[in-house]
């Protein structure tokens, strides 16, 4: 009967982190953004860790707030316990790296919608529902979001849930530092430590730094503190001790022997803030698994040093397909964060959004539209917007169909796709060149990238062939090379399209050895991009190709070349018996014929939409049925 394996409960965030590393705050000149506080970030971590997972928690109805349920959504996590609150705003978080030992932040949370938690958020059906409970200790701070907590607490135990408590000390959101010493983890109060014991009987586990157990237990003598501790809580106490890994007691605390403890990784500390939310995620994956202590001690370690080697908190946390990659491969470089292999698993086993259907309307040509009578740049925007238009039509709000459209062109087209649900695909190669160039708007450096919407695939299109000389061939995968590099810094998904076939002659074996080729030059595209393969031999080798090194990747759409609808339906019956092509991406069988009657004033604007709508809607049925008939 439970449906969630966990719910968190407390802070949420949005976390402005220096992009510089080695320099002050002060001098920061830009700022990623990801979605923080430690309940957040525990319930990211542990549903990347296949566990089901909730987090109650208030934001504020403005951008910010949208901007962590949507996250919290991608991520995988239940969104109903997140409440909007209409008055107050979500919180910020100001974080740099200064250097290995120094991690400023700022918390901006003064009246923050999550400190205004009270127990009318706290749905007993909900709490029901779940596993376990996991609290945090700021939110004990403060009379309202206590009792919203403490009500939690008592409906967890009523419903027969595990309880957990992450100390997560921050002495400024306690009131007993300033503003200025968000980065300080401990300031003696004994009003705190008298806050915290009233309450630790609630919980079956505690979790806490050597620093929050002397707060918890009211001593700096860490033994003395987990001592302290135990005379008022029976939980199991797990204690984090840095570099020296963790230790588990589950009774009496003799020592620190007589704790257990589990495996540590030897790793290169680039960023700590966030690696307790994260070994706290691995800790409830081996605890609600029912895991030894060693081994979910293995487990946490694992996912601390995960966090502790990369930028960001939420961000940096591994998927369970990454976990185990880790834990039986083990450590090939101490900087995580630049081990080629773990990074390609880290990127594509936690990419977001279900695409394994793809119906993608291309409307990215430019040079095909500036050769018709009649265009003009103007026109060509606006004949891009209507491409939208049909596109929208037939998406009708429904998964699994996209768009290709250029920014040179279709900007306007571009910029209103954003935000509609589609895929949204925008390609960066010069017009036919060969060898590849790219649209100068980039840099040579393809720095524009920068500017780029985060829901943007960079796609990128290389005529190129098996015979190619080998200037050509080395020429060209430089500059895929360079933009897929580029792309990844930038947080961006990377379609490759390949098309042989305008180059030399091809066979079954032609589009396989292309991309081991690029493949060997360490390039790893999200998405291929195929022409039609003739026989299931060649689909059959391309696909081999792919899956030899990334059983990863999101997989083919294959392409149209203007073929005639009765070509193209033929073409699918072939590519749409094997899975990893998810659906195509088509676009002058949908839009040549309107684009020249329109550009030529004989096609009003709603008949062009009209029709175009009409033969992607066609396209749509004709994929779908060859794919549900097994191609």
């Amino acid at each position: 009967m439970k449906t969630l394996d966990v719910i968190t409960i407390g802070r949420s965030s949005v976390d402005l982190y220096g992009e510089q590393v080695g320099g002050r705050l002060e001098d920061m000149g830009s700022f990623a953004k990801y979605i923080g506080g430690s309940p957040t970030n525990i319930a990211c971590g542990t549903a990347r860790l296949g566990l089901r997972s909730a987090v109650i928690t208030r934001v504020g109805d403005e951008h910010m707030g949208r901007f962590i349920r949507e996250q919290l959504a991608r991520e995988g996590v239940d969104t109903r316990g997140v409440a909007t609150d209409p008055e107050r705003l979500t919180a910020l978080v100001l974080l740099g790296i200064r250097d290995e030992d120094s991690f400023p932040l700022i918390f901006y949370r003064e009246n923050c919608a999550d400190m205004a938690l009270s127990e009318d958020d706290i749905d007993e059906g909900f709490i029901a529902g779940a596993r376990s409970v996991v609290a945090t200790g700021t939110h004990l701070s403060h009379p309202r979001t206590e009792a919203a907590v403490l009500k939690a607490l008592d409906l967890a135990r009523k419903h027969g849930a595990r309880t957990a408590l992450d100390i997560d000390y921050r002495p400024n959101l306690w009131g007993v530092a300033g503003h200025g010493a968000g980065e300080s983890r401990f300031v003696e109060s004994a009003a705190v430590t008298a806050k915290l014991q009233s309450t630790l009987h609630f919980f079956d586990l505690i979790v806490g730094t050597e620093e929050e157990f002397h707060i918890a237990g009211g001593s700096t003598d860490t033994i003395a503190a987990l001592r302290a501790v135990r005379a008022v809580s029976a939980a199991t106490l797990i204690c984090k001790r840095g570099a020296k890994g963790a230790v588990a007691f589950e009774s009496a605390v003799e020592g620190w022997e007589s704790g257990q403890t589990g495996p540590g990784f030897p790793i290169e500390v680039f960023n700590v803030l966030g690696a307790g939310d994260g070994f706290f995620s691995g800790l409830l994956k081996g605890w609600l698994d029912g895991e030894s202590w060693p081994r979910a001690l293995e487990y946490a370690n694992a996912c601390g040093a995960f966090a502790v080697s990369r930028h960001g908190c939420t961000p940096a946390y591994p998927s369970l397909s990454e976990l185990d990659f880790f834990l039986q491969r083990g450590i090939v470089r101490p900087d995580l964060r630049n081990d080629a292999d773990l990074e390609q698993v880290h990127w594509s086993t936690n990419r977001k959004g279900d695409w394994s259907a793809m119906r993608v309307f291309a409307f990215d040509h430019r040079a095909q539209l500036e050769d018709m009578d009649g265009y003009t740049p103007e026109k060509g925007g606006a004949f891009k917007e209507l491409c939208l238009k049909a596109a929208l039509r037939v998406a009708d709000g429904k998964p699994g169909h996209g768009i290709l459209c250029d920014n040179r062109i279709g900007r306007r087209a571009l910029h209103a796709a954003s935000g509609t649900g589609l895929w949204i695909g925008r390609p960066c190669e010069w017009p036919g060149s060969r060898p590849l160039e790219l649209e100068p708007e980039l840099g040579p450096d393809c720095g524009g990238l920068s500017e780029w919407a985060r829901e943007n695939v960079v796609k990128v299109l290389c005529f190129c062939h098996p015979d190619d000389d080998a200037a050509t061939r080395q020429a060209q995968e430089a500059t895929v090379k360079r933009l897929y590099t580029a792309a990844r810094r930038n947080g961006l998904e990377f379609l490759l399209e390949i098309i042989p076939s305008k180059v030399g002659p091809v066979d079954d074996d032609t589009t396989a050895t292309l991309i081991r080729q690029f493949y060997a030059a360490g390039i790893y595209p999200d998405w291929w991009k195929l022409e039609p393969m003739k026989t299931r031999t060649g689909w059959a080798n391309a696909i081999a190709a792919i899956k030899e090194h990334d059983r990863h990747t999101r997989g083919i759409v294959v392409l149209g070349l203007d073929a005639p609808e009765a070509e193209l339906a033929a073409s699918f019956q072939v590519a749409a018996s094997f899975p990893l092509v998810r659906g195509f991406a088509v676009g002058r069988t949908i839009f040549g014929d309107v684009a020249r009657q329109w550009f030529r004033g004989a096609m009003a604007d709603d008949a062009a939409v009209a029709e175009m709508a009409r033969k992607y809607a066609a396209l749509c049925r004709i994929w779908d049925e060859a794919r549900a008939s097994g191609g």
